[in-house]
Order: structure tokens, then C-alpha cells, then sequence
């Protein structure tokens, strides 16, 4: 009889234990962005040993020059998304180690009423 009564919080210990572990899932990398050429970069962020994160705003496409070496990544996130190893979408070898980009919003997407008011006057 005990163990009938113990089944429904088994199961429900194990439910609870797989929707933890999908919390550290990371997102899919087309969901990161796109990768561009250096060249349509509208800033570049050079990356040290001593760097550790990045901050960039969603839509800008950003050059990131790391040694003798840069890539550049647009940072169309998904909504969802405010930060990610920067590793992940960077070409293989360019970088060695984890170095976070904290993605702003971008502002072409943020709500906000108009300045004018209905048939363009104030």
C-alpha cells in the first residue's frame, strides 16, 4: 500500500528534475544571429585574454577582432535571447575560451507611442 502512495511524488520528483535540466539547455545558434562580412560591421570590439563579455545591441552587426584574427556576427536575436557565449557562433580556432555577449534590445522593436499626435500635429 506504501508503495502505490509513493509513485504519484516519484513521478512527480522526476518531472520537476527534467524541467530543471531543460533551463540549461542553450538556445539554438540560428536563434543567435547571422554571421556577416567585416566589411557591413558598424563597430569593433577587440577581444584580450583579459576580456570576459561584450555588450551589443540587437540588430547591430559587429566586427570582433581577436589576435590577428576578426570575424563579424549581426546580432538578430531572437527575442528571448539577452545573452550567449560568444564562442558559439565565432569560426572554429578563433576563439579559445568563453567570452559572454549581453544583447540589448534592439531599438527598432521597442514599444513606445509616437511623438505625433493622430494627422501629424502635436
Amino acid at each position: 500500500m506504501k508503495r502505490q502512495s509513493m509513485f504519484p511524488s516519484i513521478l512527480a520528483l522526476a518531472l520537476l528534475a527534467s524541467c530543471a535540466s531543460l533551463s540549461n539547455v542553450a538556445p539554438r545558434t540560428e536563434l543567435l544571429g547571422d554571421p556577416a562580412p567585416t566589411a557591413a560591421a558598424t563597430q569593433a570590439i577587440v577581444i584580450t585574454p583579459e576580456t570576459r563579455w561584450v555588450n551589443v545591441t540587437g540588430g547591430e552587426t559587429v566586427k570582433f577582432i581577436v589576435g590577428d584574427k576578426e570575424f563579424a556576427w549581426n546580432f538578430t536575436v531572437a527575442p528571448s535571447i539577452s545573452s550567449f557565449a560568444l564562442n558559439r557562433v565565432a569560426p572554429a580556432g578563433i576563439m579559445t575560451r568563453n567570452v559572454v555577449a549581453y544583447v540589448a534590445p534592439d531599438p527598432h522593436y521597442l514599444g513606445g507611442a509616437d511623438s505625433e499626435a493622430p494627422g501629424g500635429t502635436n
